[in-house]
């Protein structure tokens, strides 16, 4: 299919449809609300093929020609056209390739180029441009935070947040000198995570020798695995907070006394019961009792201040960021989710109050998007 042919509308960019859901929910919500009154409809692109025309549409071409005795150059305005156009919110994820989409990640990287491309013409000379009506929420460059937790943690540590002391080890070769420059108990885990890929705990350098010595080693999907600090919580929880547009929406304890959690709140992962105090976010199916809003966390706290700040320079529109609270009493801020999911039992609880879910704001925020256009 020519990505090129689709019509101007609302787009999740995916490669996962179990996800898509709670927000087609959201949008027929809002229908029956009146809060959509065009006649627009959420479409999804599934990212796992296609194609896309590098076509110029519109923009000023010069056409250099080469003289012996002078250079010239002539301008003109190409006549291609389209009724290409929308928002397009990007949901790709660091683990499509856990389900057979290994690609997606890559065909998405093209797809948000050429969108990038398109919307550019917005802040330029409508005389010289035509402008496309584009709108990309979470772009490319929030991509290479989502495939990427070293990108996440640098990110972070030069805004001023504590994240887990982290040595990125490249390929099989180095990962056992290098993990004896950490303190036992460690942790490791993949630089291209999501849903916990490579998370395991290690008590001694024995123990982590005996793994990547044998059968059981899981060399990540980029090569890059990561050793990590185990951090000691206060209590047996971890913190995700939601913004949508940047901005706060609610903050969910996830109780982690049951065993470690694959981190997507999505889907019921425990990867092991035995080792509690390893963070990471749960998961909805079976569980919605481990998920608790924080009312103590509100738009006002000031690390909610600092990460709004944060993610609005950094042009992430929809996220979720995971926090602990050490024993120490430190805040170590360990993962930026860009595709997030939400936990259904919490998202109900809002609705039944009265409130809008973070799902519906996501519609929301979409849709007023669609409106400037």
């Amino acid at each position: 299919m020519l990505l090129n042919d689709l019509k101007k509308g609302i787009y999740i960019i995916h490669e996962n449809s179990e996800w898509i859901p709670p927000f087609r929910d959201a949008f027929n919500r809002a229908k029956e609300r009146g809060t959509i009154k065009e006649n627009v409809e959420l479409n999804e692109i599934v990212i796992t093929n296609g194609a896309i025309n590098l076509a110029n549409f519109g923009n000023l071409q010069i056409n250099f020609k080469l003289d012996s005795k002078k250079n010239k150059k002539t301008k003109e305005r190409l006549k291609d056209s389209t009724n290409f156009g929308g928002v397009f919110w990007s949901r790709l994820s660091a683990s499509c390739h856990t389900r057979g989409n290994m690609y997606s990640k890559e065909y998405g990287r093209a797809l948000l180029n050429y969108l990038e491309y398109l919307e550019s013409f917005q802040k330029l000379d409508s005389k010289k441009h035509n402008k496309i009506p584009i709108k990309v929420i979470n772009s490319s460059a929030v991509l290479e935070y989502e495939v990427s937790k070293v990108r996440q943690y640098l990110a972070l540590q030069k805004a001023g947040f504590r994240v887990p002391k982290t040595i990125a080890v490249f390929g099989k070769s180095d990962l056992l000198e290098c993990a004896k420059k950490m303190q036992t108990p460690f942790i490791t885990k993949h630089n291209q995570g999501g849903k916990g890929l490579g998370v395991r705990l290690f008590e001694s350098i024995s123990e982590f020798q005996k793994y990547i010595e044998s059968s059981e080693f899981e060399m990540p999907n980029d090569g890059i695995t990561l050793l990590q600090e185990y951090i000691r919580t206060k209590e047996f929880f971890i913190t995700r907070i939601e913004f949508v547009n940047s901005k706060f929406v609610y903050a969910v304890r996830v109780d982690t006394s049951g065993g470690s959690f694959e981190l997507c709140p999505a889907d019921a992962c425990n990867i092991d019961s035995k080792k509690p105090e390893i963070a990471g976010a749960a998961c909805a199916v079976g569980s919605d009792n481990k998920f608790k809003i924080r009312p103590d966390i509100t738009k006002n706290t000031p690390l909610v201040k600092a990460l709004e700040s944060f993610l609005k320079e950094h042009r992430i529109y929809i996220a979720g960021i995971e926090f602990m609270e050490s024993v120490n009493g430190e805040i170590v801020v360990y993962d930026i989710n860009t595709n997030t999911n939400y936990n259904s039992a919490v998202e109900s609880s809002l609705r039944n109050d009265g409130k809008l879910g973070a799902a519906d704001k996501v519609i929301k925020f979409l849709y007023k998007q669609y409106e400037k256009l």
